[in-house]
């Protein structure tokens, strides 16, 4: 039952008596549906629908809610929710005591919380504070993050520049069609009903390691011939994740065009557990 400190992420503790409501005419997740034992993807969206802040949610207490968002992003996503509280009664704290844990393959400790970005076999939880024994490293929680597909702000994409469909959020659980208004939801739901979304999470995997930019704000590439179809974000060893344009994936694989990136031949699958296919209908691996 590897586990780590992720010292890249803060909570945020929403609480008070409009909390709920409050982040419900907010936020993509369905605050509602949200179990005790779990912890939710989420996002706070422009008005254009794009990812501005992406997190994890989760209950804390009888009104208040967790947000597990990244520590640089902490700061920022506080100032935002303050423009929009009016007369809200809810209060913003950031918890700088409660190091955020995750944990994967064994049975949670008490007080930890599934997260359902990962199919439940993959036994993925949170747990803020302590409370469990720390012997996983980076290196192995990303690749646990690779094999299934899970994507976050920084390493894989960057805020502002991608719609939750990109980054699966209409298949995890951090999206809810069902429950009204949120900021950017004119914009998700018409790319959802229309089906326009184009640009998808894949795993990438080589024969050998992956190359790796000098420069971390240096974009990697992922080729089709001579046009590019994606960019690879987290990478460790010769497996990566990267955002794609499905699309032009198809379009390679009925041309029996290789797929590389820096000359190395890549395959690129979408996780078996979203039940997409490249272009919505051809195979969900594309081999080099």
């Amino acid at each position: 039952m590897p586990a780590l400190i992720l010292p890249d992420r803060n909570i945020v503790q929403v609480d008070g008596a409009d909390a709920g409501h409050f982040l419900q005419n907010l936020i993509t997740a369905n605050i509602e549906a949200i179990k005790a034992d779990q912890a939710h993807a989420s996002a706070l969206l422009t008005p254009q629908g794009k990812i501005l802040f992406d997190f994890l949610i989760s209950r804390a207490g009888e009104t208040g809610y967790r947000c597990d968002i990244r520590a640089d992003q902490t700061d920022d996503f506080i100032r935002r929710l303050t423009l929009y509280k009016l007369r809200a009664a809810v209060s913003f704290e950031k918890l700088i005591e409660a190091p955020v844990i995750a944990g994967w393959d064994g049975d949670a400790p008490d007080g930890a919380l599934r997260d359902i970005r990962f199919p439940e076999n993959a036994r993925v939880w949170r747990l803020y504070g302590g409370g469990s024994i720390l012997d996983g490293d980076l290196a192995a929680w990303n690749s646990i993050r690779i094999a299934h597909g899970v994507a976050e702000s920084g390493t894989d994409f960057a805020l502002s520049d991608v719609f939750p469909h990109d980054v699966l959020m209409d298949k995890n659980g951090g999206v809810d069609f069902r429950k009204g208004c949120y900021v950017g939801q004119e914009v998700v739901s018409r790319m959802h009903h229309r089906g326009t979304a184009r640009r998808r999470v894949v795993t990438v995997k080589a024969e050998t390691d992956l190359p790796t930019a000098a420069d971390p704000a240096t974009e990697m590439s992922i080729w089709a011939g001579d046009k590019a179809v994606g960019s690879l974000g987290t990478t460790v060893g010769s497996s990566a994740l990267a955002i794609v344009r499905t699309d032009r994936v198809a379009d390679a694989l009925a041309g029996e065009i290789a797929l590389t990136v820096e000359a190395v031949p890549v395959t690129l699958s979408l996780p078996d557990w979203t039940g997409l296919s490249f272009d919505g209908g051809g195979p969900s691996h594309a081999d080099a």
